[in-house]
């Protein structure tokens, strides 16, 4: 009889947990993205921000209600919702803009350089300290983002540009999210979130007089944005309140092989060899920056602290 192993041999079960939770992150984001991409060609990205958190605002007044939770939407910090979700507004309709425009992976590894512009602000706006291998990471992730994106400087490619700056306004997001958290109700914050995006959203699509009424064939894909957008949120909330970010983190990384596959499969995108070795160093520069965390012995994140929404 084959002995069991011992315990101290085994994963503890709060990990294992927060990898089940990260699975179904990654399930939610890869859904989005793929939801976006199949309307894109009949859906501005406006209107898909507008319908998306129309349909989130919908669910977590649902959700609120039935359980009693309403006291928990007031806020006395708006102004600080109003810019925050500004600078995530923008970051999403980049998003939302790169992945109608070029392919899903490169959309994905340019995105993950957006925890390294985070490090980077991090010591101007927390407080925190720069060190050598925060450094060395920023430098290995720009230069994954240039093999990614092969950037010909005589064409601006808008798409690559849109992630790029996607990416700096998640990390904005993040820095400002940060600060936000320090007090305020996760509940309230998600509530402001979707509430916010709707308005700006519906704002922005009827400001060309064109907006487009969601139709039979995208009303299901906008359905699918929506539930995906607020699973993977929560998701990722309850991974982080189980497990420190540096261990949940790296699970958010498959992504990019998981969409690279998708893409060749479903969206005949090529699968270059600079792509893999741009990725591979844009997750080497994270892998850095996240073994200097855990070699600082970086306290285990709680809820609150780990509400960094991106899309």
């Amino acid at each position: 009889m084959t002995p069991s192993p011992p315990l101290s041999a085994l994963p503890p079960r709060g990990l294992f947990a927060a990898a089940l939770w990260m699975c179904g992150a990654i399930a939610s984001f890869s859904a989005m993205a793929v939801s976006a991409r199949m309307i894109g060609d009949r859906h501005d990205t406006f209107e898909i921000l507008a319908y998306r958190s129309l349909l989130g605002v919908a669910l977590v007044l649902a959700v609120v209600a039935t359980t009693g939770q309403t006291a928990r939407l007031g806020t006395r910090r708006l102004g600080a919702h109003a810019f925050r979700n500004t600078v995530h507004f923008t970051g999403q309709a980049l998003w939302f803009f790169a992945i109608a425009s070029i392919p899903l992976a490169q959309v994905i590894a340019i995105e993950f350089t957006s925890p390294l512009w985070v490090v980077l602000a991090a010591p101007f706006f927390l407080g925190e300290r720069l060190t050598p291998a925060k450094v060395l990471a920023a430098i290995l992730g720009l230069a994954g983002v240039l093999v990614v994106a092969r950037p010909d400087f005589g064409r601006v490619e808008p798409g690559l540009l849109a992630a790029a700056g996607a990416a700096l306004f998640f990390a904005a997001t993040t820095v400002i999210t940060k600060r936000l958290t320090r007090g305020e109700d996760i509940v309230a914050i998600l509530f402001w979130l979707v509430s916010f995006q709707a308005g700006f959203g519906l704002v922005l699509a009827a400001a060309d007089g064109a907006m487009r009424p969601p139709d039979a064939g995208t009303l299901p894909w906008l359905a699918v944005i929506g539930l995906s957008g607020l699973g993977a949120h929560f998701s990722l909330t309850r991974a982080l309140s189980l497990a420190p970010a540096s261990q949940v983190v790296p699970f958010d990384f498959a992504r990019l092989p998981l969409l690279a596959v998708v893409g060749a499969l479903v969206f005949d995108e090529p699968l270059t060899l600079g792509l893999a070795v741009g990725a591979g160093l844009i997750l080497l520069a994270n892998w850095i920056s996240l073994r200097g965390a855990m070699q600082a012995g970086v306290p285990q994140s709680t809820p609150h602290d780990s509400v960094t929404p991106r899309r």
